[in-house]
């Protein structure tokens, strides 16, 4: 049987080796270190080799010149030229290859393709010079066939697994580039949007302003305060025409986003779509102002837009709560099945857009798993009640 106490020390070193290891991933200096001591640690195997046939240092001074040299590969990334030369001084001396393996690996990681053949072809050319000259080791190649089974992959192996590395982290980077180009273009949007929200709604109030502001004068007649109202009015026709010209992109579709009246119907389409919608709005949410209602509304259609691709026929559960002068808006819906549970359910922009919108109206917002459910929460200030 196992021994149940080992057997969770053992899962525990694991995972902690685990949670090391992607640190020092995100840790370039600490990679590098590793990278050094990895390297220093196969040439140490050679040492007894170097002090018995391929020079006169002894032991320790061939591990304190290895360690020298793999010392090195703490500035490949800036300058991998200097690990390479070290190497070929390396290859010449002690006839030493493992750093030159790491070298050229880290000439194409960092340099890319035309500097990783540049390094194969002066390494592969520095090699076969050394082994036309006196004194080349039989264990690294007595003839010249063997010398070359020997040389030439070891370079063109490390070489072109740098290169295809260097590859991968150009298409990273790009693939980052386009995401933070799509959630900008998704904040440029919903902030077209909120312009659209901001004139249509703030521009219907200065027009009834206006119009109860005629009334006004009309019914003063010769009153002092007949050509106040007046004033008034003309100063909201002002403030629309002044808004008309600040708000030029007027959005997609020119209509207003739906209030809290909407939810409804979102709710009924969700479910039969599949997703089953579970809804409570407080009546004090509807007396909200028109840009809230379309912020809580914008977040709970995006909310089942999402559940309805990454969790099809889950229920959803959606809250509209106001207590001491704050709206909270929570939808929940249960991750689809096998997805681990630190990834998002939607990797998409529709979340950077829910975002810009609440906090358009001062507010906070976050998205994530919690548990087994996908959880989106917002939290705005209610502003005054109508």
């Amino acid at each position: 049987m196992y021994d149940l106490p080992a057997a969770e020390a053992l899962r525990k070193a694991a995972a902690g080796a685990r949670r090391l290891a992607r640190r020092c991933a995100r840790e370039p200096r600490a990679l590098d270190l590793l990278t050094a001591l990895a390297c220093l640690a196969l040439m140490a195997l050679d040492v007894p080799g170097l002090a018995a046939e391929d020079n006169s240092l002894n032991g320790v001074m061939a591990t304190l010149v290895l360690a020298a040299g793999a010392a090195t590969l703490l500035v490949r990334r800036a300058v991998p030229w200097v690990p390479f030369l070290i190497a070929l001084v390396l290859l010449g001396w002690l006839h030493e290859l493992t750093l030159a393996q790491f070298a050229l690996y880290s000439l194409g990681r960092y340099r890319g393709r035309l500097a990783g053949i540049i390094g194969v072809a002066l390494y592969v050319a520095f090699a076969y010079v050394m082994f036309t000259l006196p004194g080349w080791p039989v264990h690294r190649g007595d003839t010249l066939s063997e010398f070359l089974s020997l040389v030439v992959p070891i370079g063109a192996l490390a070489a072109g697994v740098g290169v295809a590395a260097n590859r991968q982290d150009l298409v990273r980077a790009l693939e980052a580039q386009r995401a933070e180009t799509q959630a900008l273009q998704a904040v440029q949007r919903e902030r077209s949007r909120i312009a659209r929200d901001v004139h249509d709604f703030v521009g219907r109030e200065l027009t009834l302003l206006s119009v109860r502001s005629q009334v006004l004068a009309r019914r003063a007649g010769d009153a002092p305060c007949a050509d106040g109202f007046d004033e008034l009015s003309e100063t909201a026709r002002s403030a629309h025409r002044m808004l008309n010209e600040i708000i030029v992109q007027r959005g997609v579709d020119g209509a207003p986003t739906p209030g809290l009246e909407a939810l409804a119907e979102l709710a009924g389409a969700s479910g039969r779509a599949g997703s089953p919608v579970e809804l409570v709005v407080d009546g004090a949410a509807y007396r909200l102002s028109p840009l809230r209602q379309a912020a809580v509304h914008r977040v709970v259609q995006e909310c089942l837009t999402n559940a309805a691709k990454h969790a099809p026929g889950a229920a959803v559960a959606v809250s509209v709560r106001v207590a001491d002068g704050r709206l909270r808006v929570r939808v929940r819906n249960a991750l689809p099945a096998g997805l681990p549970t630190a990834a998002p359910v939607s990797a998409g922009t529709g979340t950077t857009g829910m975002a810009e919108r609440v906090r358009a109206v001062g507010g906070t917002f976050s998205a994530g798993p919690h548990a087994d459910a996908y959880v989106v929460e917002a939290d705005l200030p209610t502003g005054d009640l109508t």
